[in-house]
């Protein structure tokens, strides 16, 4: 059995939030007070992870995503990645880079294949504006360490927002190109905590193209799979760099990917406002075969695509903090 939703989609990518905190509080994410956090109890314990991700990759999941918030928030976090990894899966994480200068070796050792760290901005004072933490020095050192522990492809990545840090994205191409990283760019999505994004503030793909354009020579590198980004050379390469236009350049149509939220809801799109939860069959004594019913189901309901376009859509409630990337 395997996780394929009405369109054919195989769904291979599992995301899992370790927690719905975090310690930075960007504008374009949460407010400076931050969110309503979840109950300490609610979130799902590193055994309840570990069963369901046993579970998923018995339905053909291939790599699991960790995120949060910030995963690195978490305490056993680095016990999460090894009890993970011990089941076969590519482990990954998304983070903020905060901890990774004293984690990125223990992480990398306890079987962390991949790890994409976020950095929208290489100016302080903008940092500080943007996160409302004076931190940058603190997400630069971690970048160095990831990349001395050896991960590879090490990504970065950035939002591009107006009159924010669009004037940056040729800096931020070659801030990644001088440690051997790529730089990913992502369009500003409405996933806010306040749902008070707005399209023109968003800087489009094909802009962030154009800005790249006049600095260096690209090339297409070529069908991304179920990747989100299409990528790019630079300069004949092998330096590349990847642009994820969510907003103005779908690929649901090559989804693979289904969500686990902080406390044990299954997302099957980013952008969903259904979940199945799974807190009951967790701790009220349910089988495996519950699980994938509830799995199975979830990804068999997965809509044609997010519908931002759409006159009927509406943003989910919760933020991207509270999903999990």
């Amino acid at each position: 059995m395997t996780l394929v939703d009405g369109f054919g989609r195989v769904h291979r990518d599992l995301r899992i939030s370790l927690t719905d905190k975090c310690s930075l509080r960007c504008t374009y994410c949460m407010p400076a007070e931050g969110v309503p956090w979840l109950e300490r109890d609610s979130i799902l314990t590193t055994d309840e992870i570990e069963r369901v991700a046993r579970v998923a990759v018995g339905l053909g999941v291939t790599e699991i995503r960790l995120t949060g918030g910030e995963p690195l928030v978490r305490k056993d976090a680095v016990e999460v990645v090894r009890r993970l990894a011990a089941l076969g899966p590519e482990v990954s994480m998304t983070t903020n880079g905060l901890r990774l200068a004293e984690l990125a070796v223990p992480l990398r050792e306890a079987g962390l294949a991949r790890v994409n760290v976020s950095l929208d901005t290489l100016d302080r004072a903008k940092f500080l504006e943007l996160t409302r933490r004076d931190r940058l020095d603190d997400v630069l050192a971690g970048i160095e360490a990831a990349r001395a522990a050896g991960f590879t492809p090490l990504k970065i990545n950035a939002v591009a927002m107006r009159d924010v840090n669009e004037d940056e994205i040729v800096d931020l191409v070659r801030y990644a190109v001088s440690l051997g990283a790529q730089l990913r760019f992502i369009e500003q999505m409405p996933l806010d905590a306040g749902h008070t994004w707005d399209r023109g503030h968003m800087v489009p793909g094909s802009e962030i193209l154009e800005r790249l354009g006049a600095a260096f020579r690209l090339e297409p590198v070529g069908d991304r799979g179920s990747s989100p980004a299409d990528t790019w050379t630079l300069d004949g390469g092998p330096a590349t760099v990847g642009v994820i236009a969510s907003v103005t350049a779908p690929f649901c149509a090559a989804c693979d990917r289904i969500r686990i939220t902080a406390d044990g809801h299954v997302r099957n799109c980013l952008f969903a406002r259904e979940e199945s939860d799974l807190v009951p069959v967790l701790r009220g004594g349910g089988t495996d075969d519950d699980l994938v019913r509830i799995l199975t189901s979830s990804i068999a309901a997965k809509r044609a695509g997010h519908g931002i376009d759409s006159p009927t859509f509406v943003q989910p409630i919760r933020p991207m903090s509270a999903i999990g990337g």
